[in-house]
């Protein structure tokens, strides 16, 4: 469906340009944005690839390990699925990737801790309430290191990218508790 909405949108865009004699202008802007943005994302990978090196670090040093530890007991108190290895360990890991910045590497923990929830679920085809409070956890997720935004501030010349940090951690941490206190309730009624 989103794909019918972006359709239109720039369809609309480009058709509307053309009766208004505006084509040039859409020709350049496109150009330009092209431009920008392959320019943005050469500097982001370069950036990226520094992060993923430090996150490397933190996990060889057993940063990553300290963290999951903390998370356990946190979570055991809000999955269903608490004692089962299988699901936790994968829902664990995502967290704490998320929780360190790395989106990339959450990815493919996020996918296999649905793949476990999937497999427990009584009702297949329909979200288990386990899975509802693993993607609310998942998109709410607590940033200590929100190196997206740091990479993205320090590219366009921010003079001090890390004085949002604090802001972050407080904004996401917030979010995190109010959208788990939601799912809760959320659940005794669906």
């Amino acid at each position: 469906m989103i794909n019918y909405i972006w359709f239109f949108m720039i369809g609309s865009g480009l058709f509307l340009s053309l009766i208004n004699k505006e084509g040039e202008k859409i020709t350049k802007a496109i150009m330009d944005s092209t431009s920008s943005t392959v320019t943005l994302i050469i500097s982001l990978v370069g950036v990226m690839c520094l992060w993923c090196g430090v996150m490397k670090i933190a996990e060889e040093s057993g940063l990553t390990n300290k963290i999951s530890k903390i998370l356990r007991p946190i979570l055991k108190l809000l999955f269903k699925e608490k004692d089962n290895e299988k699901v936790m360990g994968p829902v664990v890991m995502n967290l704490t990737a998320n929780i360190l910045g790395l989106g990339n590497a959450a990815t493919p923990f996020g996918l296999k801790a649905m793949e476990e929830l999937d497999v427990v679920n009584e009702k297949k085809g329909v979200a288990s309430n386990d899975m509802a409070l693993f993607l609310v956890l998942n998109a709410n997720c607590i940033q200590l290191f929100p190196t997206t935004i740091l990479s993205i501030r320090s590219i366009e010349g921010s003079i001090n990218h890390g004085v949002v940090m604090i802001g972050i951690l407080f904004t996401t941490f917030l979010t995190s508790i109010i959208s788990v206190i939601i799912c809760k309730i959320l659940q005794k009624f669906f």
